[in-house]
């Protein structure tokens, strides 16, 4: 490492290399390694185990809690099986799997702590705490973060363990379950900050519901209800608000993104997308066309259609810094790519992937975005140049044939000096981003688009695209593709429709008869004017 930093030094001095640096988008193995690794997994769950029991043990200290190591244990194990057959992919990531343990005990140490200050300082309302506790800041926030099954489980270990906490009560089980349900339900279409609080008034109004049942029940007086409701109401809001703060320092913490993330990053005045506007405008307009074509293909099979959109605005940003070389920012008449060798031209049209990720990481995106950015067009061919350089080397070498050249004595075009450098698509969004990218690209040539030959295009390009192997590494199944295809077919004829031609209005007889040798003068702007 010092070597090479002096020999660079070295070479910087004589002018023969440049002293700056690419920025890059580390692909190291080893947090993917210590992501799967079964060691760290074990680890993780006898630490929890180890807190978990900790946290029993804290109370009264002659009392005999051997019951409820057990049954903490059981429901602990069970909770696990249950983890790992409905939420495989937290269970094999193990930084998702310290999220949700971490934010279960979180949670269950501040029921337990409230739970001991209260029994000490005024044991007749206990049943108070039942509302005071925030028993669904951890379904709250697993929901948001992980999705809605994980969010369930949160419900049922919070709920079970907080019971088994606090002296095996029923009443606090009931009540707990009732409202991490309520919570994992309003938060599972959360797609702004207002919708936690509007969460968290309908936790606070269950709570208020159950207070009341309760009081009846118990034969609590109207003052007490009162009060119960109250606390109830609050600490459903108060909990809403507080994950609401805490929400992005978890996210960056995590690398997870929400929903309500995702539709903030879709906003179409950020910097770079206006500098696109600017600079690139061809580009832009491309990148809001796939936008389009990758959002309705997401939706057709069930995938996080705004994400598929923020990865489609800023997956070609990296044209920003040639536009002038890409097809789409071409002005009619002017080719910069006739003065330049196939090759030369090849280099600049895959540099702008990496030009991408340069202004995505000095921009500070979400790592999801900077992975589309690398992986959209995965190790594909730039073939358009690939095949001008073959016909170069073919004439080559018939001329040499002429001058009596050897066929050696042709340089061999080599294919992977015109292929991206990958790697291949490793997510279904991002494949589906890919598919929509070729597709709009591609549609730019049709020059009399019909609802079949639209479909012909979109089937071919799917087809290319599995062909070649660019899909392999998605995880898309083949009706996933199949049914994506079919949808960016829709969106594609709606976006491609030709606009009825209205008849021209006639002139009237009297200017006819006035002026008849201007008659046929009236072209262009005026009748288009006109219409």
């Amino acid at each position: 490492m010092i070597i090479d930093w002096l020999e660079r030094r070295r070479l910087v001095r004589k002018g023969l290399a440049c002293d700056k640096t690419r920025l890059s988008h580390s692909d190291d193995n080893f947090p993917l390694r210590l992501e799967a690794s079964g060691v760290l997994r074990l680890v993780i769950l006898v630490v929890f185990v180890l807190l978990l029991h900790l946290g029993v043990a804290l109370g009264d200290p002659g009392r005999n809690n051997r019951e409820e190591h057990i049954l903490a244990f059981i429901v602990f194990i069970g909770g696990l099986m249950l983890l790992e057959l409905d939420c495989p992919e937290v269970w094999r990531c193990n930084s998702r799997l310290t999220l949700v343990l971490g934010v279960i005990w979180l949670n269950l140490s501040v029921i337990k702590y409230l739970f001991l200050s209260w029994a000490t300082s005024d044991p007749a309302s206990l049943v108070l705490l039942y509302f005071l506790s925030p028993c669904t800041f951890a379904p709250f926030l697993i929901s948001l973060l992980l999705g809605t099954r994980a969010g369930l489980f949160a419900v049922v270990q919070t709920s079970m363990l907080a019971s088994l906490l606090n002296g095996q009560s029923f009443t606090f089980l009931l009540v707990s379950l009732l409202s991490g349900f309520t919570a994992v339900y309003f938060t599972q279409n959360a797609r702004k900050r207002f919708d936690l609080i509007k969460a968290g008034m309908a936790v606070g109004c269950l709570n208020l519901l159950c207070a009341v049942v309760l009081g009846l029940v118990h034969g609590r007086s109207w003052h007490d209800l009162s009060w119960t409701a109250f606390f109830g109401i609050g600490i459903g809001i108060l909990t809403a608000f507080f994950i609401s703060a805490i929400l992005p320092v978890v996210e960056w913490l995590f690398q997870i993104t929400t929903t309500i993330s995702w539709i903030e990053l879709a906003d179409l005045n950020h910097p770079l997308l206006q500098q696109m506007t600017m600079e690139a405008p061809g580009t832009y307009h491309h990148s809001l066309l796939v936008a389009n074509l990758a959002e309705s293909g997401a939706k057709a099979i069930g995938l996080d259609s705004t994400s598929c959109r923020v990865m489609a605005y800023f997956h070609d940003i990296g044209k920003i810094i040639k536009p002038e070389y890409f097809t789409e920012n071409i002005p009619p008449g002017a080719n910069p790519h006739e003065n330049l060798s196939p090759s030369m031209s090849a280099l600049i049209i895959i540099a702008h992937v990496k030009e991408g990720i340069d202004l995505a990481l000095k921009y500070r995106l979400k790592k999801q975005v900077i992975d589309a950015i690398q992986q959209h067009h995965g190790d594909s061919l730039v073939g358009y140049f690939h095949q001008r350089a073959l016909q170069q080397q073919r004439d080559a070498r018939e001329g040499g044939k002429i001058m009596n050249m050897r066929e050696e004595d042709v340089p061999e075009v080599s294919e992977n000096s015109f292929r991206y450098p990958g790697p291949r698509p490793q997510t279904k969004e991002i494949g589906i981003l890919s598919i929509a990218d070729a597709v709009e690209a591609a549609s730019r040539s049709l020059e009399k688009p019909t609802a079949l030959r639209i479909e012909d295009l979109v089937n071919e390009i799917v087809e290319h695209k599995i062909s070649t192997h660019q899909l392999d590494e998605s995880h898309l199944t083949l009706n996933e593709i199949r049914a994506a295809a079919e949808a960016m077919s829709a969106t594609l004829k709606n976006m491609m429709h030709t606009r009825i031609s209205y008849a021209k209005k006639e002139k009237s007889s009297a200017s006819t008869l006035v002026k008849p040798a201007k008659r046929s003068s009236v072209t262009g702007p005026s009748a288009s004017a006109a219409a």
